[in-house]
């Protein structure tokens, strides 16, 4: 990775996109410390430490860079405009004008469904600044009270989500690309010195371990991150006057994490909603909240894995549809060999497909559960979302490295002409 950066820098026109993409994370970063008028962030803070670090809020506050906790202008972060990708998505799926528009618009159906994206953004801001002042007013946080404070606050949260989202685009178009996960990568990165002082608290063989098991999960999550299924693809050949086309031999790659950290990340929030409205109504104590509401009970941990595993089914059946990849097969004379086409190849592709879902849900449940399960042998508090925060890492830095390295192929790439 580091090879691949140094060789980067050499060439102008990436060296050009690469100080752009720093000089976009540096601003955002400078953001992240601006704060809201009209918030106690100092109680805000402690409020956090001490009661919301097991709940959805928590999560926000790690995917944020710890600006959530402190009321700054751009403490909603990319959740916005996250979310609102989501529902756009699945909403391509269940509206048939909106599918239409995503295969058959081309260019332009794209730019449309991205500016519905945006819109949509603007408006779960909204929401969500109004979400946090409510939050902020219930707790006595908000130093004064009345209608220009609210608007203030709320109008801040929303505008704050609004620039997060242009610079994410801003990277996308003239940085090194994947601009919201170039942000999310910035932003969980910045608590990584945090992390590591926690190690000096604890003994000597517990940081060992934690060490090793962090360097283990790294280590499993590139492995299965290029991980995949490659199904062969036989073409048969075709005359057409006096050329041959086809006869080849080639594969359908079908990947291990076909569906990355989504399915995580949705699991998540919705196991931690109970613990999340206990919050928002003061009761943090008692045997419902202790042994399973919360984050670190292995309640908690066995309805995580659960949601893992149908949230990983739902996001496949929506990227694979094996009738469709079969009809494709077809019409263009390809076959898998052994299987006829039409449905005898769906029904195989679709036997591919749920193996490789069990297992990668596996692999998902197992990253997301190892650092709470670690936390609760070795008596560590606040390990409970390290497993996707790994993942968002880990996958970010291997992306990253794959399309600088593109970029590196294509310029340095002699055509015929030369």
């Amino acid at each position: 990775m580091f090879t691949t950066l140094q060789n980067a820098w050499k060439i102008p026109e990436l060296r050009k996109k690469l100080m752009f993409t720093a000089l976009v994370l540096l601003l955002y970063r400078i953001g992240n410390v601006i704060p809201v008028p009209y918030v106690d962030v100092h109680t805000l803070s402690h409020y956090f430490e001490s009661v919301l670090s097991g709940t959805i809020l928590g999560m926000f506050n790690a995917m944020s860079g710890s600006a959530f906790s402190q009321a700054t202008v751009l403490a909603l972060g990319i959740q916005p405009y996250i979310n609102s990708s989501i529902i756009i998505q699945l909403l391509t799926v269940a509206i048939p004008a909106l599918e239409r528009m995503a295969k058959e618009g081309g260019e332009e159906g794209k730019k449309k469904l991205n500016m519905i994206t945006r819109y949509t953004t603007v408006g779960l801001g909204l929401l969500m600044g109004w979400a946090y002042y409510t939050m902020l007013n219930n707790y006595g946080i908000i130093t004064e009270s009345g209608f220009l404070p609210a608007l203030v606050i709320i109008l801040a949260f929303t505008a704050g989500s609004s620039v997060v989202m242009w610079l994410g685009e801003q990277i996308s178009e003239h940085g090194i690309g994947n601009g919201i996960s170039m942000i999310l990568f910035a932003n969980i990165i910045s608590g990584v010195p945090g992390a590591v002082s926690a190690l000096f608290a604890l003994t000597w063989w517990q940081a060992l371990i934690v060490v090793a098991l962090m360097a283990g999960l790294i280590l499993f999550i590139i492995f299965i991150n290029d991980a995949e299924r490659r199904i062969p693809i036989q073409y048969a050949k075709r005359v057409v006057g006096r050329k041959v086309y086809g006869g080849q031999n080639t594969n359908l790659p079908i990947k291990v994490s076909m569906s990355g950290v989504l399915p995580v990340i949705f699991a998540q929030s919705i196991c931690s909603i109970p613990a999340t409205i206990c919050t928002f109504m003061g009761n943090t104590e008692g045997w419902w909240y202790t042994n399973v509401f919360a984050s670190n009970s292995w309640i908690y941990a066995i309805m995580y894995f659960l949601m893992i595993f149908f949230f990983s089914w739902f996001y496949a059946t929506i990227q694979y549809d094996p009738v469709e990849i079969a009809n494709n097969l077809k019409k263009n004379g390809g076959f898998i060999p052994g299987f006829r086409p039409g449905k005898p190849t769906a029904d195989f592709i679709q036997k591919v497909i749920n193996k490789i879902i069990w297992f990668g849900a596996m692999y998902l449940g197992i990253v997301a559960l190892m650092p709470i399960l670690a936390g609760n042998l070795l008596k560590v508090q606040n390990m409970a979302i390290g497993g996707t925060s790994v993942i968002i890492v880990v996958g970010v830095a291997l992306e990253t490295v794959k399309a600088i390295e593109a970029q590196m192929l294509m310029r340095h790439y002699k055509g015929f002409l030369d």
